[in-house]
């Protein structure tokens, strides 16, 4: 399969695919942050599209009362809240293998995680998801349509959704209106972003962090692709975290994320009836350098024995012993209560198929000449296999 795969089409079924019914994370800001979007972007909206964008008005608003609210119970509590443990974050390029990492790890009853519903409603998920979760749980499919894993609710997510939500500027703001192309581009490693809005981002994944903590106060296992360009800024913050970094054969790497962000622009977005989006390889390219830029100058800032790097295609053949080496290396603990739980995803997933792809020789030739620092740094050959 190739970059230019086309798009999938909409179904109206919200039970069965992403459809004009189905909540998308948008649905989650509240009234300004929604207002301030439509205004900074060019609103571009097909007539399908304009259903879902209606609705997500009112319920934006229905979010900033709900927000308040949970502001007025709980916010002392989620400011005065001590981490029970510092959080662990899943670092690698998207489609690295970040999604299943993460899924492993979480199978740790000492572990806990941001779910989607509090990704989607970071700001009034302590006051509303115990009784509106069940009611909107039939909204959502139960796979992810880029690559059939399993969603719901109460199933991990991005924690970069859960910024959107809260208002702060993100690349993953493209997707809302992906016609337009990206934004935000300087949010990925923050290393342009004034120091008073850098701030502004930590103090808020900080209270999102605690938040979950309020609920649920065990080590906390964040997962967003972009953290990997943020490791300096993370340790501000967080200056006892863990990092687990995942890479994967960059040839695979590009065309599956091609097709995640196209994936993403479609069900997500808000002009799913206009052309194709023929930014997205390039900012594929360049982000990707610029990413890892930032990892190769920051880890070495991670203090020793709270980073550990595997890759998807060792965890994949041996997921017991890389999970074992992690443990270990981390310091997280005795593995022996952690197996079980490994062995019952194991078995869950068994007969779960990867997409395959092959690119063309003038797009394996790009990915080659801009993604030098990728192979160097995890030791991928010519070919993507090992050097």
């Amino acid at each position: 399969m190739s970059p230019s795969t086309p798009k999938p089409r909409y179904s109206a079924d919200p039970t069965h695919a992403w459809g004009i019914l189905t909540p998308r994370f948008w649905h989650g800001m509240r009234l300004g942050t929604w207002l301030s979007l439509l205004a900074t972007r060019q609103c571009r909206l097909t007539p399908r599209s304009m259903i879902t964008a209606a609705s997500i008005t009112p319920v934006s608003g229905f979010n900033s009362i709900a927000a308040a609210w949970q502001n007025f119970r709980f916010g002392r509590q989620v400011h005065r809240q001590v981490l029970a443990e510092p959080p662990l974050f899943v670092l690698g390029h998207w489609r690295s293998g970040t999604t299943l990492l993460h899924e492993l790890l979480i199978t740790d009853p000492e572990h806990t995680y941001p779910n989607t519903y509090e990704c989607m409603l970071p700001h009034c998920h302590l006051v509303t998801q115990k009784w509106l979760a069940p009611l909107t749980s039939w909204l959502l499919p139960s796979k992810r349509p880029m690559d059939n894993v399993e969603a719901g609710w109460d199933k991990p997510q991005e924690d970069e959704f859960a910024l959107c939500n809260l208002g702060l500027p993100s690349p993953y703001l493209c997707w809302a209106f992906p016609h337009n192309g990206p934004v935000h581009s300087e949010y990925l490693d923050l290393r342009e972003v004034p120091k008073r809005d850098r701030r502004r981002w930590q103090a808020l994944l900080k209270l999102f962090v605690k938040s979950i903590a309020v609920s649920r106060n065990r080590r906390i296992i964040l997962k967003s692709p972009p953290h990997t360009a943020r490791v300096k800024w993370l340790l501000e913050i967080f200056p006892r975290a863990k990092f687990v970094h995942i890479s994967r054969d960059p040839f695979k790497l590009f065309p599956s994320t091609i097709r995640l962000w196209k994936s993403l622009s479609d069900v997500q977005g808000l002009q799913p009836d206009l052309p194709e989006y023929d930014w997205m390889e390039g900012e594929v390219l360049q982000n990707l350098q610029v990413m890892y830029k930032a990892y190769q100058e920051d880890r070495e800032l991670i203090p020793e024995g709270n980073l550990c790097e595997i890759r998807y295609e060792d965890l994949t053949a041996n997921p017991h012993q890389e999970i074992q080496r992690m443990y270990e290396q981390l310091d997280l603990g005795n593995y022996d209560r952690v197996k079980p739980g490994v062995d019952r995803y194991i078995e869950r997933t068994g007969d779960y198929q990867t997409n395959r792809y092959q690119i063309p020789p003038e797009i394996e030739a790009k990915v080659r000449d801009n993604w030098g620092i990728y192979f160097d740094m995890f030791g991928y050959g010519e070919s993507g296999s090992d050097s």
